[in-house]
C-alpha cells in the first residue's frame, strides 16, 4: 500500500490519514456531510458551502468529470473536499476538466482514502465540528492548535455575493424580477429565465428603495452561507418590501423572511445536506423528495405569533420547510426547488411564484 500523504484532523484530536489531491494547501473549516449520489460539481460551486469542508458520503466521486455549463457560481468557495475514492479518469463526453484540476485551480485541497462512513457517523452526533486538511507529518497537537487559532467566519454572505448588479435576460419576457444575491446558485436565474422573466441580480446589501426603483414585478431572496442573523441588513430590506411586491425566499432566503416577520431561527444537528429529504406539502398532502443544504431552521413555535403560516414540513425531523403570507404575496421554502442535477419534484414552486406576480 502506498504511503499516506495527507490527513484530516478534527478539532477533538481524532485524525483520518489519506491521500491528498488537488491544491497542496492547508485549510480549516466546518466539517459537513452531503448524501447526494451525483452533483458534486454543483455542490463544490454552491456558495452556501463557503469555507466548509464537504464529506461526500457516496463512495466514488469525480467519475464524470467537470463540465463548464454546470457550474452554480464562477468561483467555488468551499474549504475542502473529503472522498472515499477520487476518479481522475472521467468517462463523460461533456467533461472539460477533472475534479482534481478544478479544485487545484481554485486553491481547494482534497483528500481521498477516508472511511467516509465512520466520519459521517461522527458528524451526525457533532455540533459544528471543525477540521483541517494538513500534511501527514503534522503532529496532531499542532493541527488542533491551528484549528483553534482560526476564528469562525461571520457574514460569509458579504464575501460570496456579487459586488455589482448584473442582468440575465430572456427572449419574449413577461416579468421583471430582482434577485437579492446572498450566495445565489445560477440555476435560480436559469429557472426564472425559463419562466419568461428578465432578472436583475443585486448585491446582498442593496436597499429596499434601490430595489423598488427597478419597478420589479417580484423579488427573489436567494440561498447563501452561514446564519441569517449575520445579515440583519437583508432582514430590514425584506421588512420594507413586505406588501409592496411579491417575494420568494429559498433556503437562507426562507430564514431571512421568517426573521423579517418576527419568527426565530435555531441551529439544527445534523444539518440537512443532500438530495433525498422527504418533505410534506400540507395543503395537498403530497410528499416531495427535495435537495437541501442548511444548518439552521425556523423555530415552529415562533411562527404562531406571526402572519406566516407553515406550508411544508420535513418528515425526518418535523422542521419547518415552507412558509407563506397570502396577504403580502410571500412564499418561502427551506429546500431548493431549482436543485441541479435534481430531484425535480418541487420545480412547480417557480410557477406558484409567477402566478403571484
Amino acid at each position: 500500500m502506498k504511503p499516506f500523504t495527507k490527513k484530516l484532523v478534527l478539532e477533538d484530536g481524532r485524525e483520518f490519514p489519506g491521500y491528498g489531491f488537488a491544491s497542496d494547501v492547508e485549510k480549516v473549516g466546518e466539517l459537513v456531510f452531503n448524501t447526494s449520489m451525483v452533483g458534486y460539481q454543483e455542490i463544490l460551486s454552491d456558495p452556501s458551502y463557503a469555507d466548509q469542508i464537504i464529506v461526500m458520503t457516496y463512495p466514488l466521486i469525480g467519475n464524470y468529470g467537470i463540465t463548464d455549463e454546470d457550474y452554480e457560481t464562477k468561483f467555488p468557495s468551499i474549504g475542502g473536499m473529503v472522498v472515499k475514492e477520487n476518479n481522475n479518469s472521467p468517462s463523460n463526453f461533456r467533461y472539460t476538466k477533472t475534479l482534481e484540476e478544478t479544485l487545484d485551480e481554485n486553491d481547494i485541497p482534497a483528500i481521498s482514502g477516508i472511511d467516509t462512513r465512520q466520519l459521517t457517523r461522527i458528524l451526525r452526533d457533532a455540533q459544528g465540528i471543525r477540521a483541517i486538511i494538513t500534511d501527514i507529518s503534522t503532529p496532531t497537537e499542532v493541527a488542533v492548535e491551528k484549528i483553534n487559532s482560526v476564528p469562525r467566519p461571520v457574514n460569509l454572505v458579504s464575501r460570496v455575493s456579487c459586488k455589482k448588479r448584473w442582468f440575465a435576460r430572456t427572449a419574449g419576457y413577461r416579468h421583471d424580477i430582482v434577485a437579492i444575491d446572498c450566495g445565489m446558485k445560477y440555476n435560480m436565474v436559469r429557472n426564472l429565465n425559463s419562466h419568461g422573466c428578465n432578472v436583475t441580480v443585486v448585491p446582498w446589501n442593496t436597499t429596499a428603495e434601490q430595489i423598488l426603483s427597478f419597478n420589479p414585478d417580484g423579488v427573489l431572496i436567494s440561498n447563501g452561507p452561514g446564519s441569517p442573523e449575520d445579515v440583519p441588513e437583508v432582514v430590514e430590506t425584506i421588512k420594507k418590501l413586505r406588501g409592496k411586491v411579491p417575494m420568494f425566499g429559498i433556503c437562507l432566503g426562507h430564514q431571512l423572511i421568517a426573521l423579517a416577520y418576527g419568527a426565530k431561527i435555531e441551529a439544527i444537528n445534523p444539518g440537512h445536506r443532500g438530495g433525498n429529504h422527504p418533505v410534506k406539502e400540507l395543503e395537498s398532502g403530497h410528499v416531495l423528495i427535495t435537495a437541501q443544504n442548511h444548518g439552521y431552521a425556523v423555530n415552529p413555535d415562533s411562527v404562531k405569533d406571526t402572519p406566516l403560516e407553515v406550508t411544508h414540513i420535513n418528515l425526518l425531523d418535523n422542521t419547518v420547510e415552507g412558509l407563506q403570507c397570502k396577504s403580502d404575496r410571500v412564499i418561502s421554502v427551506q429546500f431548493h426547488p431549482e436543485s441541479a442535477p435534481g430531484p425535480q419534484d418541487t420545480i412547480y414552486l417557480f410557477d406558484k411564484f409567477i402566478s403571484m406576480l
